[in-house]
């Protein structure tokens, strides 16, 4: 039978994520390809917006999946698996297909992905829609130490829902400075409703804004251990941000030791964030706080601008 793209549904979460496992386990080589990732979960990107998964289908049997990712006016997408048995036979090409025309249909126009930097065929795939290779992406990570924050800083999902509202609002301003209609509510408020792990919000110390409440000085949504994107004793910062300026250094440490201070609280042993190498203050930071890099790939954004990858951007995230 032809092979068919359909809307994925939870039912078929589990069959996705082994074909994910499977397919990446070959691609780098593992003895066994289903240790890849093992105590990882990124089917879970499902629930952010079903309407943005998909699968590849033959015969009834699901071969394929793609995840498109929706912060407002950036969207990427992945992880793009197809089994094995499949490779070369253009699956990825219409899972890609699917998730553009999804971009499309909800008028995102700036795209950012990561893929491996020394697979050509990768490479060849994304250029076909449009995405161009810029600078590295480097995944780093390092032990977790309990400090506390030079900043006082809060946790979303401890707070009462009236806060919860005025909390995305402040965040949404924060992440506007650095791409306008930039949106990561609906990861935050994911992240609190399933239990995946917190949103570290911080406060200004004191650098007020012209009137009414000062503005958030960062934030960092995290994913705690096992059947996350962090995996098991990691916790890992999917996205943070905090305002460029004189003090943005100072704000990115104090946001990373936040970070560390929850990862410690929950018994977690490893602190893990990405940052493209454009980033180059933030980069140098991660360097200089005992970071480590762990995987390297490559930024693709679409159309082919810095977007939020510059030397100004102090931003933590990987694009995968």
């Amino acid at each position: 039978m032809a092979i068919t793209i359909r809307a994925m549904q939870e039912a078929d979460l589990a069959i996705a994520n082994h074909i994910f496992r499977l397919a990446f386990g070959t691609f780098i080589g593992l003895p066994d390809p289903q240790d890849f990732a093992k105590t990882m979960n990124y089917m879970n990107r499902w629930y952010l917006d079903p309407s943005a998964a998909f699968v590849a289908e033959e015969d009834g049997q699901i071969i394929g999946s793609n995840i498109a990712v929706n912060w407002g006016s950036f969207g990427g997408f992945g992880p793009l698996s197809v089994h094995p048995d499949y490779w070369d036979q253009k699956v990825g090409q219409r899972l890609v297909s699917a998730a553009m025309d999804y971009f499309a249909q909800h008028q995102i126009s700036q795209l950012g992905i990561f893929t491996f930097s020394n697979s050509p065929k990768h490479l060849v795939l994304y250029e076909r829609f449009g995405f161009h290779p810029r600078c590295l992406t480097a995944v780093m990570s390092k032990p977790v130490q309990f400090q506390n924050s030079t900043l006082p800083f809060l946790q979303y999902s401890t707070l009462a829902p009236v806060e919860q509202t005025r909390y995305l609002k402040r965040s949404k301003e924060l992440t506007e400075t650095l791409l306008n209609d930039l949106d990561l509510s609906r990861e935050i408020q994911t992240v609190a409703d399933r239990g995946w792990g917190e949103t570290v919000l911080l406060e200004s110390d004191g650098q007020s804004a012209s009137a009414g409440t000062p503005p958030l000085a960062g934030l960092a949504i995290c994913h705690c251990g096992e059947d996350t994107e962090a995996g098991k004793d990691a916790c890992y910062v999917k996205f943070g941000a905090v305002r460029s300026g004189d003090r943005a250094a100072q704000s990115l440490t104090s946001l990373l030791q936040a970070c560390e201070s929850l990862a410690a609280q929950r018994g977690l042993s490893t602190l893990i964030c990405g940052v493209n190498t454009e980033r180059q203050g933030a980069y140098q930071l991660l360097r200089c706080l005992g970071f480590r890099i762990d995987i390297l790939g490559v930024a693709l954004p679409n159309p082919n601008q810095a977007t939020f990858n510059h030397p100004n951007a102090f931003v933590l995230d990987d694009w995968r």
